[in-house]
């Protein structure tokens, strides 16, 4: 576990792939995990094979043992809501993501200054970006420093643009399993078989219509894996997240990863394994502080780390205390893209994301933001 009086190194080393310190006990011994290369099935001896005989040369090798398969689990888990009954009453109506007045008149300004053409060709272009196509699954790993921070709704964003503009299939990931809200983002009902799961039962002679079995299928072809059922105490070792991330990687042209916050174990591994990693920060000044620190960290890494970097800075209220702007320059002064997703009363109640309800200048710099990490992973294999 990394040292809480200096996580930040700890967050450093790992990236740059330095061996950590060697302590009298490891962390996955601490928790009663093994180590990765433990955790790997043995091949077992073949039965019924026969002992050597006299006419056998003495130099002949035995015949190899056929891998071991994964087992499946003994019993399937059962499907659990994503909301309690108790609680599903609660939920006022969903809002639209700008007031009725705030809508017209930004109807009028289009009429009247005829910006309507310019902006269908801003989306047709940004489309275009979105849909280049992939020779091998692209992975976006989406966290932040603190929680509150919009990771959530900012990975849910990214995948719902993915999904409505490209062709194949799209998958989010929840490696957040600590009560994470993904699932509820994307309006998922029903949770049944988690990350965790499908590491242990997912094998490379599987088909896509196998796999899928096992996930939530999502609008416009894409699909969710949870990281838990909402359960107190739900884990995800960093073995399970790369043994399912590797398996899935080729079923899919863009995986979105919900990970933990930094500097949680999984959360390292998925932003040194993704192709393009989103570091979402709160428009508001402890937040813009604790980004730009870990943007000058991050200057030490190699270069494709802080230039494959977007940071989504998210604006939590209609006036922030912070002039964003001027925020966004500073921390694009590190070298990394800096995209503001503008205040939105839908985002804001935390429901179920419906693209319908969000402000238009809401889904403009999403699918922009949606664009440019992308483009991004495009440039790393």
């Amino acid at each position: 576990m990394p040292n809480a009086d200096n996580w930040q190194g700890d967050v450093l080393r790992d990236l740059r792939g330095t061996p950590p310190p060697q302590r009298a006990q490891s962390h996955g011994a601490a928790h009663g995990h093994r180590p990765a290369q433990e955790q790997q099935p043995q091949p077992q001896p073949r039965t019924g094979a026969r002992a050597p005989g006299p006419n056998t040369p003495a130099s002949s090798p035995a015949p190899a043992a056929p891998p071991a398969r994964m087992q499946r689990p003994a019993r399937s888990p059962d499907s659990r809501p994503v909301v309690d009954s108790a609680l599903s009453g609660t939920a006022r109506r969903p809002r639209q993501g700008e007031p009725a007045a705030a809508r017209v008149s930004r109807a009028i300004r289009r009429i009247v200054s005829s910006s309507a053409a310019r902006e269908v060709a801003e989306i047709t272009r940004t489309a275009e970006r979105i849909q280049q196509p992939v020779t091998t699954g692209r992975q976006i790993a989406v966290t932040s420093i603190r929680g509150g921070a919009g990771k959530t709704t900012v990975a849910a964003l990214l995948g719902t643009a993915y999904a409505h503009y490209r062709q194949d299939p799209v998958l989010l990931v929840e490696a957040d399993p600590a009560l994470g809200s993904l699932p509820l983002r994307l309006g998922a009902e029903t949770l049944r078989w988690t990350a965790a799961d499908l590491a242990d039962i997912v094998e490379p002679q599987m088909s896509l219509l196998d796999v899928t079995g096992y996930l939530v299928q999502l609008p416009d072809n894409a699909w969710l894996l949870p990281g838990s059922q909402g359960r107190i105490g739900a884990m995800l070792d960093t073995a399970a997240y790369e043994r399912v991330m590797v398996a899935l990687r080729r079923y899919f042209g863009v995986t979105v990863v919900d990970c933990e916050t930094l500097p949680a174990e999984v959360a390292r591994v998925a932003l040194s394994a993704a192709q393009a990693r989103v570091l979402a920060a709160p428009a508001t000044l402890d937040g813009i502080t604790s980004t730009y620190a870990v943007l000058q960290w991050m200057q030490g890494l190699p270069s494709h780390m802080i230039a494959g970097t977007v940071v989504a800075l998210t604006s939590t209220t209609s006036r922030p205390g912070i002039d964003v702007e001027d925020a966004a320059e500073k921390l694009r002064s590190t070298g990394a893209t800096v995209h503001v997703l503008p205040h939105d009363r839908h985002l804001a109640a935390g429901g179920a994301l419906r693209t319908e309800l969000l402000a238009r200048p809401t889904r403009l710099a999403a699918t922009r933001l949606a664009a440019e990490v992308f483009q991004l992973s495009q440039k790393r294999r």
